[in-house]
């Protein structure tokens, strides 16, 4: 038993320090030496535990989704409303992006076409669960008359994937505040008069750190 959890530990540990790697040089640039040192173990443990960086990305990407799907499950039980949901998960995804190096590797690698076929596309993950996300608000009779899910889907979807890329050089593309100027702005447009007062641009469960 000890000897597992000492090799979890290393695994984890080569992850994370990949997950920076990755994040702050890209999947190219990346050294396997510098990932392993970083993580405070030898190459040959690396290997041992990834036959390559192909590898390696794709457990990073697998963390990562592992991560946002605890992100839109822990929304998904605690919110009263879709769109409420739809709403605090994109902000629990802002938060992750901006704190969380995993996370925001994990998005990152399926950018890069070199890394592509490393794993799980989370951007296409959370496309998908905004896309059923805004279907079920219409069957509530939630969003606003001539709304379509798939036209309130490509804008979130867009919107938060042009706040990623553009958090990587400003931070500030990824603060509760920016978030919430535009859900503010959005839910006129989107949400139908019987429950946009009831909804919380802000989030209902946001700390705001």
């Amino acid at each position: 038993m000890a000897r597992q959890e000492r090799a979890l530990r290393t695994r984890n540990a080569l992850i994370e320090s990949a997950a920076e790697q990755f994040d702050r040089d890209g999947f190219e640039t990346a050294s396997l030496a510098t990932i392993s040192s970083r993580a405070g173990v030898s190459n040959g443990a690396l290997h041992f535990h990834f036959a390559s960086k192909t590898a390696l990305a794709g457990a990073v990407r697998e963390a990562a989704a592992q991560r946002l799907g605890r992100i839109t499950a822990s929304e998904r039980r605690s919110a009263d409303s879709t769109l409420q949901t739809l709403i605090d998960a994109s902000h629990a995804l802002v938060k992750g992006l901006r704190g969380d190096v995993v996370l925001r590797a994990g998005f990152g690698l399926g950018s890069n076409p070199a890394s592509r076929d490393s794993g799980e596309d989370l951007h296409e993950r959370w496309h998908h669960w905004v896309e059923e996300s805004f279907a079920q608000a219409g069957r509530e009779g939630a969003l606003a008359p001539k709304v379509s899910a798939r036209d309130a889907t490509l804008v979130v979807s867009a919107t938060l994937a042009g706040f990623e890329a553009l958090g990587g050089q400003d931070p500030g593309w990824l603060s509760p505040t920016t978030l919430t100027r535009f859900w503010e702005l959005l839910l006129p447009r989107l949400a139908h008069e019987s429950v946009l007062e009831g909804l919380v641009a802000s989030g209902t469960g946001s700390e705001d750190g």
